[in-house]
């Protein structure tokens, strides 16, 4: 049997718990450290728990601890990311930044997560980005995609004080992956927190603009796309069939999370737990096969 990945988690808040169960539970990897802030975090307690080896003083003195470290995620914050980029790479370890810090290439795993497997640094956009583009780019391999919109709405209550401080970046960076990634000449996209009690599962609307739409094509690519992300998502499926009317595609999905740590309603957490370990997963997968 190959020798897993060996992975640490810069961060022991509810991102990083969650990655701790995700990639733990993964037969390719191996969390071998977490950092954090606070000792007394149950991020950092469980980790100990597991029989991880932990710090709460911060990345250097992390690594200083571990025999040898392959991937790093980062699910600190974006002015903490800059920081730790640089001692990851000083030490030759991949970073997957969790962050609105966007230092690396940005990365869908169901799109484009092949190309940038040589990236020292890979940033995973949004949960609005992860839930939307995939669609946008199966559109984009079939028609012409002159302009896309998303609509991601959350459940408030999984919406903590990073996210609530940073819906202008939120919109700003999924419309250009929109664009970057997904394939539309432009994009917009809008974030809505939904106060309802009980909360709400993560939903999302696609509109883009189709105007020479095969729908058969397109019906055909949204499920081979749905079916791709639902592999590392399993929480990830459409609503309703695509609706195309007036040259306008409408996609309806849904994400609702594993339960890992997070709550079920918080999928748009865990679509980037879920992402960050599908990462990880392809460079064990490559590194096997070498």
């Amino acid at each position: 049997m190959a020798e897993k990945l060996r992975v640490a988690i810069i961060g022991s808040g509810n991102i990083g718990t969650d990655l701790l169960a995700k990639a733990g539970r993964s037969p390719l990897l191996e969390v071998v450290g977490m950092a954090g802030i606070d000792p007394d975090s149950a991020g950092l307690a469980r980790a100990a728990a597991a029989g991880v080896v932990t710090s709460h003083e911060g990345l250097d003195d992390l690594l200083e601890k571990l025999d040898a470290v392959d991937l790093a995620y980062d699910a600190t914050s974006a002015y903490a990311h800059a920081e730790h980029a640089e001692i990851l790479a000083r030490h030759g370890v991949i970073g997957v930044d969790l962050t609105p810090a966007a230092l690396g290439p940005a990365v869908i795993p169901a799109v484009n997560l092949a190309d940038h497997v040589d990236a020292p640094d890979v940033n995973l956009v949004t949960c609005g980005a992860q839930a939307t583009v995939p669609i946008v780019a199966a559109l984009a391999a079939v028609t012409e995609v002159p302009y896309a919109e998303i609509v991601s709405t959350i459940s408030a209550s999984s919406a903590g004080p990073g996210t609530r401080a940073n819906i202008d970046e939120f919109t700003r960076s999924t419309a250009r992956a929109l664009e970057n990634v997904g394939g539309a000449e432009r994009g917009k996209a809008i974030m809505l927190l939904n106060p309802s009690d009980p909360p709400i599962l993560m939903r999302n609307t696609v509109y883009a603009d189709v105007p020479e739409a095969d729908a058969e094509a397109i019906a055909a690519a949204v499920d081979r796309v749905v079916e791709n992300v639902s592999g590392y998502v399993p929480g990830y499926r459409l609503t309703a069939p695509v609706d195309i009317s007036d040259g306008v595609a409408t996609v309806l999905l849904e994400v609702e999370g594993a339960g890992d740590f997070l709550p079920e309603y918080a999928g748009n957490l865990d679509i980037m737990t879920s992402a960050a370990v599908r990462v990880a997963e392809l460079h064990a997968e490559r590194r096997a096969a070498s």
